[in-house]
């Protein structure tokens, strides 16, 4: 049976609103979807352009929605695949459970806990200003932080196996967020961001 939680307390001090739920299904429901989305989604290595230098990264990306959204970010353009059925499904729970509704995801795919992400904001001029996005987790739980941008402010949180954690408000305006890199973790990490396109 899929657990329910309410949202925890707003998460940061100040200036932007954050609640993790925690685990969200079943850690055996959270294992089927992991797999099925370890095999089945189009991976793709992310590539950022670095002044002027065109980067691969190891870890690997992918971006479904409700249509073949065009999405611009690190200065790259990227084009929505439609949702396979397991997406739809979590989509739904996701959307039941912050209340909030969503018509695009990007994926990452960390093969291990080398890969992570640097400090930067969701402010793309493509999402919707100030909306939620929410952040699903699956595999290796690993630390997320969040800093902010004027008093340097840091707030730390686990994301566990089947988690979900949303973001919303003034959140991106006034704090950057990370995946910090681990040598200790030697799993894989699936991390999906429903969004909101404009």
């Amino acid at each position: 049976m899929d657990l329910i939680r309410p949202p925890v307390t707003n998460l940061l001090p100040n200036g932007g609103t954050v609640h993790y739920f925690g685990p969200i299904m079943e850690s055996i429901t959270a294992d089927v979807y992991l797999d099925v989305l370890l095999k089945t989604i189009a991976w793709k290595n992310d590539e950022v352009i670095l002044f002027g230098k065109r980067i691969l990264t190891k870890r690997k990306v992918a971006w479904y929605g409700d249509s073949h959204f065009e999405y611009s970010y690190t200065n790259t353009q990227k084009r929505a695949l439609l949702w396979t059925q397991e997406l739809l499904e979590l989509k739904l729970k996701v959307e039941e459970m912050s209340g909030e509704s969503f018509n695009s995801c990007l994926m990452n795919l960390y093969h291990n806990g080398r890969e992570g992400v640097g400090w930067h904001s969701d402010g793309e001029k493509d999402l919707k200003k100030d909306g939620a996005i929410s952040s699903l987790s699956f595999g290796a739980e690993r630390k997320f932080v969040f800093k902010n941008k004027t008093d340097k402010t840091t707030v730390e949180l686990f994301l566990e196996h089947g988690s979900l954690m949303v973001m919303k408000d003034s959140t991106q305006t006034n704090w950057w967020h990370r995946l910090p890199p681990t040598v200790r973790i030697t799993e894989p990490r699936v991390n999906l961001t429903f969004r909101t396109i404009i």
